[in-house]
C-alpha cells in the first residue's frame, strides 16, 4: 500500500475522515436512498484503491503526489457514479432503459471497477471477470450450465445501473455492516483493546502445556469475532503471537497454523461474528439472536479441536508452558482494563433490546473513545481518533472492492440463474437425494468460490450460489447459511490460495504450503461439522429440536471433537501408536455424528483407548 507525504498525506487523511463521518450519518441518522449511499461507498471505494494500490509492483510506493493515470481513473470512477446518482431517478422512471451515453458510462464505471479488484484483490478480479463473461458466452455452453444469450445493453443495465449487479448485495453489505465494524475494531484496538485481551488470555493460559499458543488462540479469536477479518487478523495478532510460540518450542510451520486457524474462526464466532452474522441475520429475515445462538456450537467446537490440538502437541514435544514470573495477574490485567470491555457489552446490550446493528455499532464507537478516557494510560488523544479512522477506512478499501467484484458475480448468477441450473445439475447429475453428497459438492465450491476473499465478502458470494441447491437438497435455511458462511471463512486457510496462511507464514518465515496444509489438520472439525448438521441440524439450538437433544449432542461432539485431536497429534494420554491413532480418529467421528448409535460405538472405542493407555502407563512406570 502507497504511502505518503506532505500535503498530499493530509488531503487524504481528510478525505478519509470524511468518508467515516459520511458513512456514519448516513448508516443511522441521515435520510439517503440505498441506491445512492452505495453509489457514493462505491466513489469513496475507487477513489482510495486508485491512490492507495499502485497499479504493478514496479511502482514506487512513497510518493509525494498522486500519479497522473491515478487522478485520470479517479475522475472517471467519479464521473461515472456521479452520474448514476444523477440520472438513477430518471432511469427507474423509464421503466430500465439506458441510451448510448449510459451505455458509455456502464461500461466506464465497470472497468473502473474491474482495475480497483485488480489492483486489491487480483484473484477475485479474474473470477468476476470469468463470471462477466459467461454472460456473453455463456450461450455457447451446452447443457444445464448454458443460457439463451443476453444483448449488451441488458448486461450493462443489470450489471451497472441495476441493483442486483455492481450496486447490490455485495454494495450495501459493503456500505453498512462491513464498514462500520472494520473501523469499530480500529477503535478498539487503538483504546489499548488488543493489548488487554493478549495479556488476559497470556494470563488465563500462559502457564499451562503450550501456553503461548493457546494464548494466540484465545486472543485471535476475541479479536477477530470483533475486526471480521482473518488476514487483518494474522497481520496484527501475529507478529505478538509467532514469534512466542517459536521461541516456546513450537516448529514455524505449527506457529504459522495455529495463528491463521484461530484468526479464521473468529468470522463465526459469537458474540459478534465479525458483520458475517448481521449479513446472515437479513437474508435469513431473523433476529441476530438466533443467528448467534445457532453459530454456538459450532464455535465452540471449532476452537476446542484447536485449542486440544495446540495442547497435545505441547505434550507430544515435551513442551512447557510460560515461566510464572514473565506472566501477568489475571486480577491486575482486569483491574486495569475492565474498561475496555464496555464498547463490547454496548454493542450487544443494544442489539438485545431490539435495535439495529447499525445502531449499535456506530453507538459502540463514541462508548470506546469515552470508555478509553476511564484511564489516563489507555485515552484516546485526537491523533489515536484519527489513526483509527484512517485504519478503519484503509481496512474498508480491500473488502469493499471485493464486495463490488461480489456483484458482478451475482448479477451473473441471477441474470442467467446460473445458480438454479448449478443447483438442478449437482441435485440430478451427480447426487440425486443424497444431503451429503450434495453438501460435499457445495463444500467444494464454497472453498473454491471464496479464495483469496475475506471471509464475509466470500459468505455473500457463496450463498448467492450454494444456499439454493441446499435448500433444494432438503437442508433447513439456518443450516444452509451456517454451513455456506463456515466454509467460506475456512477458505482462507484451505490451500493452494490459503491467504490467511500465508500472511502467518511470511511472519514465522515459514513453507507456505506445508502451513496451509496444518492448518487444514487444525482446523479438521470445522470442515467436518457442518456436513453432519446439514443433514441433522440437532448441533444447531433453536434449529427445532429439543434443548436436552442438542445439549446431548455437543457433548458428544465435544468428546469426539478431542478424540479426534489427538488421533490427529498422535497424543491423548501419551504417545499413541498408528493403530491406537486410527481408533482415535475413528472415534471422533463416530461422536461427532449426531446419532444415538454411533455416539455409543464412539464412546465405547473412547474409553477402551483411554482405559488401555492409563493402563499402559502404569505398566511402563511400574518398570521404571
Amino acid at each position: 500500500m502507497r504511502t505518503y507525504t506532505g500535503k498530499t498525506k493530509i488531503l487524504i487523511t481528510a478525505l478519509m475522515m470524511l468518508w467515516v463521518v459520511f458513512q456514519l450519518w448516513f448508516c443511522t441518522f441521515g435520510i439517503i436512498s440505498s441506491v445512492n449511499l452505495r453509489a457514493f461507498h462505491c466513489m469513496f471505494l475507487l477513489l482510495f484503491a486508485f491512490l492507495l494500490y499502485p497499479s504493478s509492483k514496479k511502482q514506487e510506493t512513497e510518493l509525494s503526489r498522486p500519479k497522473v493515470a491515478d487522478i485520470i481513473l479517479i475522475a472517471i470512477a467519479v464521473i461515472a457514479f456521479g452520474y448514476l446518482i444523477a440520472r438513477y431517478t430518471e432511469f427507474a422512471r423509464t421503466g430500465g432503459r439506458i441510451d448510448t451515453l449510459q451505455m458509455f458510462i456502464a461500461v466506464a464505471g465497470i472497468l473502473m471497477v474491474f482495475e480497483a479488484g485488480r489492483r486489491t484483490s487480483r484473484s477475485l478480479a479474474i473470477l468476476a471477470l470469468v463470471f462477466l463473461a459467461y454472460n456473453f458466452f455463456g450461450r455457447f455452453i451446452p447443457g444445464y450450465l448454458g443460457h439463451n444469450g443476453f444483448t449488451f445493453k441488458r448486461i450493462l443495465i443489470t450489471q451497472f445501473w441495476g441493483t442486483q449487479g455492481i450496486l447490490g448485495t455485495g454494495a450495501g453489505v459493503s456500505a453498512t455492516y462491513i464498514f462500520l465494524f472494520v473501523v469499530f475494531g480500529a477503535f478498539l484496538k487503538y483504546s489499548g483493546f488488543s493489548n488487554f485481551i493478549n495479556d488476559l488470555s497470556l494470563s488465563l493460559v500462559g502457564k499451562t502445556p503450550g501456553g503461548p499458543a493457546k494464548v494466540a488462540v484465545i486472543a485471535s479469536a476475541l479479536l477477530g469475532m470483533v475486526n471480521g477479518s482473518a488476514v487483518a487478523n494474522v497481520a496484527t495478532t501475529g507478529t505478538i503471537t509467532i514469534p512466542l510460540m517459536k521461541r516456546t518450542g513450537y516448529k514455524n510451520e505449527f506457529s504459522a497454523a495455529v495463528e491463521a486457524t484461530a484468526s479464521t474462526g473468529g468470522q463465526f464466532c459469537p458474540p459478534v461474528m465479525g458483520a458475517a452474522g448481521f449479513i446472515m441475520a437479513e437474508f435469513l429475515n431473523a433476529s441476530y439472536m438466533t443467528v448467534m445462538i445457532a453459530a454456538l456450537a459450532p464455535a465452540f467446537l471449532y476452537y476446542l479441536g484447536l485449542i486440544m490440538s495446540v495442547h497435545f502437541e505441547a505434550k507430544r514435544l515435551g513442551l512447557t508452558g510460560i515461566p510464572e514470573e514473565d506472566i501477568p495477574s489475571a486480577r491486575e490485567v482486569l483491574k486495569n482494563g475492565w474498561h475496555l470491555i464496555i464498547p463490547l457489552v454496548v454493542l450487544i446490550t443494544v442489539m438485545v433490546l431490539g435495535k439495529s446493528p447499525l445502531f449499535a455499532a456506530t453507538l459502540a464507537i463514541p462508548v470506546t473513545v469515552a470508555s478509553s478516557w476511564l484511564r489516563k494510560d489507555t485515552r484516546m488523544t485526537w491523533d489515536k481518533i484519527i489513526a483509527a479512522c484512517v485504519e478503519g477506512a484503509k481496512g474498508a478499501v480491500t473488502v469493499g472492492v471485493s464486495c463490488l467484484l461480489i456483484g458482478v458475480i451475482i448479477g451473473t448468477v441471477t441474470l442467467t440463474s446460473l445458480g438454479l441450473n448449478l443447483g438442478y445439475m449437482i441435485l440430478n447429475g451427480f447426487t440425486g437425494s443424497n444431503i451429503y453428497l450434495v453438501g460435499l459438492l457445495v463444500m467444494v465450491i464454497s472453498v473454491i468460490l471464496g479464495m483469496g476473499v475475506p471471509g464475509v465478502a466470500a459468505y455473500v458470494i457463496v450463498q448467492a450460489v450454494a444456499v439454493p441447491v441446499l435448500l433444494k437438497a432438503g437442508a433447513l435455511p439456518i443450516a444452509a447459511h451456517m454451513f455456506c458462511l463456515i466454509y467460506a471463512c475456512l477458505s482462507n486457510i484451505t490451500p493452494p490460495v490459503a491467504i490467511s496462511c500465508y500472511v502467518a507464514a511470511g511472519i514465522a518465515k515459514a513453507d507456505q504450503t506445508k502451513t496451509g496444509l496444518i492448518a487444514v489438520r487444525l482446523a479438521l472439525a470445522g470442515f467436518i461439522i457442518p456436513l453432519f448438521f446439514l443433514a441433522n441440524p440437532v448441533l444447531l439450538p433453536l434449529a427445532g429440536n429439543r434443548v436436552s437433544a442438542t445439549l446431548l449432542a455437543i457433548v458428544s461432539a465435544a468428546i469426539g471433537t478431542v478424540m479426534l485431536s489427538g488421533g490427529l497429534e498422535g497424543w491423548l494420554l501419551a504417545k499413541q501408536h498408528w493403530i491406537e491413532r486410527i481408533l482415535c480418529i475413528a472415534a471422533g467421528l463416530l461422536l461427532l455424528y449426531p446419532g444415538t448409535v454411533t455416539d455409543i460405538v464412539g464412546l465405547c472405542a473412547s474409553v477402551a483407548l483411554i482405559v488401555f493407555q492409563v493402563s499402559r502407563n502404569k505398566r511402563k512406570n511400574a518398570i521404571m
